[in-house]
């Protein structure tokens, strides 16, 4: 169906109401619209007509901004339209879309006021055609994978000798007939109850998800999910993460056999036990009742020769207590042979005891020996005496060490006093600041100075100043010549 443009539907909606008039000067007032007032009413006008629709195409100039939303175009051979998605609708979808894919969209039309831009408003995205099954297949079975559902740490062992088995399926299926064949043949004693559902539709979901709690609450020793064959939409209901966890929960062990053995589904990754055919899973369930029979009667065989041998062994005790009752004397004989063997026996025994015990003796007297107190003081002794020797060596070698050191600081010490300098006449002189003053150049007149000698303190006052060098001791003072 090809739709209107937006123009046309103005022109076909509005014009009757005469809100648009085709003639302006047929109204006494013009009704003049803001091209927001325009655009406003158009996407009204839009989102009314077109509520809700899907829509397939291919992707492209796919953008995704910090905001989270997803914008496209969608086209086909001869048309393409805007396309938005909001972040909040965008976190449900089981795909990462790309450009050049196909895909199907569930949305409702409308228009951008801001440009006047048509477009669709984008709820829901998956691949278009069975690409979008499996997509969504894969999808499911990532996330009760990472959940931990298809770990077999929690999946449960089948029972040896089921009594009772419910079987969720189509009553009319092959896959029930199938199943029955083979229990008739293997296990006839077998109880089996039928929980029938369906198992395609759109109603077939809550069916099984039905089917599955009636069968649990049987309290059989196991339940068997299975249908037949088909294609992958027939089989898509038992890909359901509904059905899934509802397998998951139940406690009772469940085999699921779905389809045939290249057919794979959610169900049977969840399942305790995953069968390739309904047959194979009626095989796996129940025992075979002729293996059973064999090997019923092999252990009876071998339970009768047991009682044969058990009979033979009592026979001949009661023989040997007749023999010695009717001739006391040859059962004396062997008692009396009996018990000269076992003393005999008994001596050589004790002798081997006690040689054995004599030298667990002799070598705990060795240990003993070499334990001694008196031994044990003198290695001592003698260790501490060597460990007083070499502490009284050390102690000598660090104190002359230490007293070499003392007077090298001493030494050093007396060199680099002031002291000695101060002895011999000289005095220290000091600025306000505390600083030594050595150069001349640096004083004024009238400033205030301190002085250390020997032997105290002064304060000084510089009423003059001039430069010249420090003479010697020779050249300062005269000699008796002069």
């Amino acid at each position: 169906m090809i739709w209107p443009s937006v123009s046309q539907r103005i022109l076909a909606s509005d014009v009757m109401s005469n809100r648009f008039p085709i003639n302006p000067d047929a109204t006494a007032e013009r009704q003049v619209l803001s091209v927001s007032q325009l655009n406003r009413q158009a996407r009204m006008t839009i989102e009314q007509r077109f509520n809700q629709i899907w829509v397939s195409g291919e992707l492209s100039s796919f953008a995704r901004p910090g905001s989270g939303h997803w914008y496209f175009t969608l086209k086909d051979n001869d048309a393409q339209v805007r396309c938005a998605m909001f972040a909040n609708a965008n976190r449900r979808a089981r795909m990462q879309p790309a450009n050049g894919q196909q895909v199907l969209l569930r949305g409702r039309v409308s228009l951008y006021e801001g440009r006047g831009e048509f477009q669709i408003i984008v709820e829901h995205m998956e691949p278009a055609g069975e690409g979008a099954l499996r997509a969504a297949f894969d999808a499911l079975k990532r996330q009760l994978n990472a959940e931990g559902l298809f770990e077999q740490q929690r999946k449960r062992p089948l029972p040896d000798m089921p009594r009772h088995v419910a079987v969720v399926t189509s009553p009319t299926g092959a896959a029930l007939k199938d199943a029955l064949s083979v229990w008739r043949r293997r296990f006839p004693a077998l109880a089996v109850t039928v929980v029938p559902t369906s198992v395609q539709g759109n109603e077939a979901e809550q069916e099984i998800l039905s089917a599955l709690g009636r069968a649990a609450a049987l309290q059989p020793d196991l339940i068997l999910l299975t249908r037949g064959g088909g294609s992958m939409e027939d089989l898509w209901v038992f890909n359901a993460e509904s059905i899934a966890r509802a397998i998951a929960d139940i406690e009772i062990p469940v085999v699921s056999a779905i389809g045939h053995e290249i057919d794979v589904s959610i169900s049977d990754f969840v399942a305790d036990l995953r069968a390739p055919t309904p047959s194979a899973a009626a095989e796996l369930i129940a025992p075979d009742g002729q293996e059973l029979e064999q090997a019923f009667l092999s252990q009876l065989h071998r339970l009768r020769m047991v009682l044969v041998a058990r009979l033979r062994e009592k026979r001949l005790s009661v023989q040997n207590v007749t023999l010695g009752l009717i001739n006391p004397a040859r059962y004396c004989e062997q008692a009396s042979q009996r018990l000269d063997e076992l003393n005999t026996r008994l001596s050589r025994a004790a002798t081997a005891s006690v040689e054995q015990r004599q030298m667990q003796m002799r070598g705990t007297a060795n240990r003993l020996d070499l334990q001694r107190p008196d031994r044990l003081m003198r290695s001592l002794g003698d260790k501490v005496s060597a460990a007083h020797r070499r502490l009284q060596q050390v102690m000598r070698r660090t104190l002359g060490q230490r007293e070499q050191r003392m007077v090298a600081s001493a030494r050093m010490l007396e060199s680099l006093s002031p002291l000695p300098t101060l002895a011999r006449g000289y005095t220290v002189l000091r600025d306000p600041t505390g600083s030594v003053i050595s150069q001349a150049a640096t004083l004024t007149v009238g400033q205030e100075i301190s002085g250390q000698m020997q032997d105290g303190r002064f304060t000084a006052e510089i009423l003059n100043t001039a430069p010249g060098k420090l003479l010697n001791d020779t050249q300062s003072q005269p000699t008796e010549e002069q």
